[in-house]
Parts: C-alpha cells; sequence; structure tokens
C-alpha cells in the first residue's frame, strides 16, 4: 500500500540555499515533511524562518562530513517524523584552481563534503527507509563529474565518484525497495555562481550549451522531486544531466548560431 504524500518525510543535505532550498521547497509544496541539513547554522536558520513552516519543516545543523553529526542528524528526524522517504545528497563545496596548485588538504575538504558526506548519509538515511520497506536517494552531482573541464580537479572527480557510487548504491539498495539516482546539473542561476562566473566564463557556457542559458535552481529541483516520486518508480541507478545539453555538445555551436543568424534563423 503506497504512502500518502502528506506523511512522507524527505530529507536534503545542504538545504539551506541554493538547489539545496529549491529542493526543500519543491518537497514542501509536493505535502512533503522536510528536513534541512547544512553546516551553515545562520543560513539555514533563516531559511527555516523564512520557510514558515514550522509543523512541516525541521532544519538540524550539521556538517555530512562527521559521521557523529550525521547519525544525530537521523536520529533527530526519527524523533520529529518518526520515518525517512526521501534524502537528496545535495551538500557540496568546490575549490577553484589548477590542477598543481590544489593542496593535498583542499582535495581532502572536497572530498570529505561531497564524496564522503552523501556516502554517510546514504549508510544512515538509506539504512532507516530499506528498513521502513523502501525510498528513494537523489544525488546531486554535476556536469564536471562526466566530462573535464579546468580548475576543478577535486571537484569534478568527486562528482564522478559520486556518479558511481551511486550505481553502487543503485544495485544493492535497490533490492531493499530503496530506488538511488543522480542528476548531473549544468551551471545554475545561484547566488554562489553570480559571485564566482565572470562574464568571460559565462560567454563560454553560452557558447557550449545548445539551450544557451543557465538552469534554474526550480529546474534542478523538479527533476529531483520526479525522481523520489511514485512516477519514477522503475528509475534506478540512472545519471539525469539536467544540462540544456552541455555534456551532449562539442565544438561548433558558436560556428552553427552564426550560419543560422546569417539565413535569418533564430538560434534557441
Amino acid at each position: 500500500m503506497s504512502t500518502p504524500s502528506s506523511s512522507r518525510v524527505a530529507v536534503v543535505t545542504g538545504g539551506a540555499r541554493g538547489i539545496g532550498r529549491a529542493i526543500g521547497e519543491w518537497f514542501i509544496r509536493h505535502d512533503y515533511r522536510v528536513v534541512l541539513l547544512d553546516r551553515d547554522s545562520a543560513t539555514l536558520d533563516r531559511t527555516i524562518t523564512e520557510m514558515a513552516r514550522p509543523d512541516e519543516l525541521l532544519g538540524v545543523h550539521c556538517d555530512v562530513s562527521v559521521p557523529a553529526q550525521v547519525d544525530r542528524a537521523a536520529a533527530e528526524v526519527i524523533a520529529r517524523f518518526g520515518r525517512i522517504d526521501a534524502l537528496v545528497n545535495n551538500a557540496g563545496v568546490a575549490v577553484f584552481k589548477p590542477v598543481l596548485e590544489t593542496t593535498f588538504e583542499e582535495w581532502r575538504e572536497v572530498m570529505a563534503t561531497n564524496l564522503d558526506g552523501a556516502f554517510l548519509c546514504t549508510q544512515a538515511f538509506g539504512g532507516l527507509m530499506a528498513k521502513n520497506g523502501g525510498g528513494a536517494v537523489v544525488n546531486v552531482a554535476s556536469i564536471s563529474g562526466l566530462r573535464a573541464s579546468t580548475l576543478r580537479v577535486a571537484y569534478g572527480t568527486s562528482k564522478a565518484a559520486l556518479i558511481h557510487m551511486t550505481k553502487q548504491h543503485a544495485v544493492e539498495l535497490g533490492n531493499m525497495g530503496v530506488r538511488v539516482n543522480v542528476i548531473a546539473p549544468g551551471p545554475v542561476e545561484t547566488e554562489m555562481a553570480k559571485l564566482v562566473h565572470s562574464v568571460a566564463i559565462r560567454s563560454d557556457y553560452y557558447d557550449a550549451i545548445p539551450l544557451g542559458r543557465y538552469g534554474s535552481t526550480e529546474e534542478m529541483a523538479s527533476v529531483v522531486g520526479f525522481l523520489c516520486s511514485a512516477e519514477a518508480s522503475f528509475v534506478n541507478g540512472q545519471v539525469v544531466a539536467v544540462d540544456g545539453g552541455f555534456d551532449a555538445a562539442g565544438v561548433g555551436l558558436p560556428t552553427l548560431r552564426r550560419r543560422m543568424q546569417g539565413a535569418g534563423q533564430t538560434p534557441g
């Protein structure tokens, strides 16, 4: 027997801002009770206040790279809501440096959050879902985990590993009724992107993305929500690139666009 959505519980890591917050808001709109985990206590507290849904929303201060904090968070969720039906491993950090300038400490910080954190949370929350009869896990990787780029050796490698770990979990946890999938966002219009993406970088992305724009946090959330929903009940172990066609594109888009414009056609 299926569980009414109004009694389902979704946990989102890195939920204080950006894609994570948009995912939490998607679940709230679809009648889930929601738990947002984040290590940025001040921003998380502000987000919980702004969302103003005290009965359906819980914020837990948690560094997902620390096993004891993840275990404590899982206990808090069970104490408050009694069950877990969906987990979104969204927490992530990045270091943008040339390969030879990236320190081992920076490498480990990225791996600890992006990869170890998803492992720890899936162990804790996925195990609880398996005991409860099933659920869904969605990992948030990146297009950088599918294709190499500059200045992100740690970030891209962590996301590629996360994609493979998704498949490992999907094979084993699928036998327990827990589906595990991963999205690979392209560039997304977040506050962080506005800070770190220069005009030149934005132009580079435009030249590489067939849809010719950044994605929105709401677009990422919609795909995550679908993968957690009953409509995706036979989807397991899959990578969905939510990237406007970035991964599919090779060279030549700017030339094609100039040719189309010369023929009086409008790209996009």
